[in-house]
């Protein structure tokens, strides 16, 4: 299966790091058990109780890996209670749209545990994003369900292991760590047997499976990770990210051992995200002729009812989306790829650049987001969102990740498919 991951993040984690070289680095340690998962151990000893695992994040956790593992894990060692899964991973995203789609994907579902992450996707993201969008995580959920326990996971790659293999945490996750200190929540770095195998010189970082014994035989002691440096192999790299958690698990069951409701004191930054929200795009003024897509008639809407279950299709130049919002913050959610067209953007009666809906990877449709406008004074905002006619040279584009148009017609269409907006604040009439 194509992994959902975009490597948008992997280039930003990049670019990033010299922007971000004099942020202070945490010592990496395999689990910092913090106030523990009382409430997750209390449930998990109990006869009959049902306990919802979820889990949001990037690709690296949608793959069939870790996740699935940790979930079989819980299943086999704690009998007594019944176990479900919440899927909440969306390759390809970070922090900065988790704390969004939080309500919709996670909490209204009423999680007892919460994995969160997030620090592969935000390598290259500003520390003090990350711990505003990670505290607005923290915040809504104890807010919405005091009870349920959250553990922060830091996965790794290739571009992002240099920190690692000096012994310190890459500078996303030591950003999280702000917020997992702050509020008394564990954590477990996942890469810590990758990287000690990267240290010794026995890793490969991006190789096939080998698939003969004289593949096997030619590894001698290597250990492969993954096909690019990224996305884990099933049967290597997840393995080793989930023996992590199962290795944790006792220091995280005695750290607290009575259950208790999790209480929300003071922020560590009174801007964080708590406020976020992820609105329909259906509660916008759609110009005449739009109307919200249908799931049986309308394939974007039907393969993403689950993550955008209101849709609009802009398929006309001029078609357009107005609204308002009281707030500080405001991004569109929608679905970028082949298909994409160029998006014209005002904010407040200003002109913006133009945004087009297709990127490097944009050789499938996903789910996507663009800023229309952040770190705003307080007050009232006008939006306006247009499909414009203008054209996309998308085969150069797709050429900036060597990849190429396969069939014309996918790519043709310039349209607009968004779903909702990601607001600070509230929307207004």
């Amino acid at each position: 299966m194509r992994p959902l991951f975009s490597a948008l993040a992997l280039c930003a984690a990049v670019l990033g790091r010299a922007a971000g070289q004099d942020y202070p680095l945490v010592e990496a340690q395999e689990v910092r058990a913090r106030g523990g998962l009382p409430n997750f151990f209390g449930k998990a000893l109990t006869t009959g109780a049902e306990i919802k695992v979820a889990y949001l994040g990037g690709s690296i956790t949608a793959q069939n890996g870790w996740r699935g593992r940790t979930l079989a894990h819980f299943k086999q060692a704690y009998t007594r209670a019944a176990f479900a899964e919440i899927n909440a991973a969306i390759g390809g995203t970070g922090s900065d749209l988790g704390v969004f789609r939080l309500q919709q994907d996670v909490l209204s579902k009423g999680p007892d545990l919460l994995f969160v992450e997030f620090a592969v996707n935000d390598g290259g993201a500003d520390p003090q994003r990350i711990i505003r969008a990670m505290e607005g995580i923290v915040r809504q959920t104890w807010k919405a369900n005091p009870r349920c326990d959250i553990c922060f996971v830091y996965t790794l790659t290739e571009a992002l292991s240099p920190a690692m293999l000096d012994g310190r945490l890459q500078r996303s996750a030591s950003a999280m760590e702000k917020v997992a200190e702050h509020y008394g929540i564990p954590s477990v770095t996942l890469g810590m047997e990758v990287a000690k195998l990267a240290k010794a010189g026995k890793l490969l970082w991006r190789a096939p499976l080998p698939k003969t014994d004289a593949d096997k035989a030619a590894l001698g002691d290597k250990f492969v990770f993954a096909a690019d440096g990224v996305h884990p192999h099933d049967s290597t790299g997840q393995v080793l990210y989930a023996q992590a958690i199962v290795r944790s698990l006792p220091a995280l069951s005695i750290a607290n051992a009575a259950p208790t409701p999790h209480a929300l004191g003071p922020a560590l930054d009174p801007a964080n995200w708590e406020r976020a929200t992820l609105v329909p795009i259906t509660a916008a003024k759609l110009s005449a002729g739009l109307a919200p897509a249908e799931p049986a008639t309308d394939a974007h809407a039907k393969v993403w009812a689950k993550r955008l279950p209101a849709m609009v299709r802009l398929t006309k130049p001029g078609q357009s989306i107005e609204f308002k919002f009281m707030g500080t913050h405001c991004a569109v959610y929608d679905v970028v790829g082949p298909a994409g067209g160029m998006v014209a953007v005002t904010l407040d009666g200003k002109a913006k650049k133009p945004v087009p809906r297709i990127d490097a990877y944009g050789t499938y449709p996903r789910p996507g987001a663009f800023i229309v406008g952040t770190d705003l004074p307080e007050g009232v905002h006008s939006v306006r969102l247009e499909l414009l006619a203008d054209p996309i040279d998308k085969a150069a584009v797709l050429a900036k990740n060597k990849n190429k148009i396969d069939k014309p017609e996918r790519f043709a269409p310039l349209e607009f498919h968004p779903g909702g907006l990601l607001i600070i604040g509230e929307l207004v009439p």
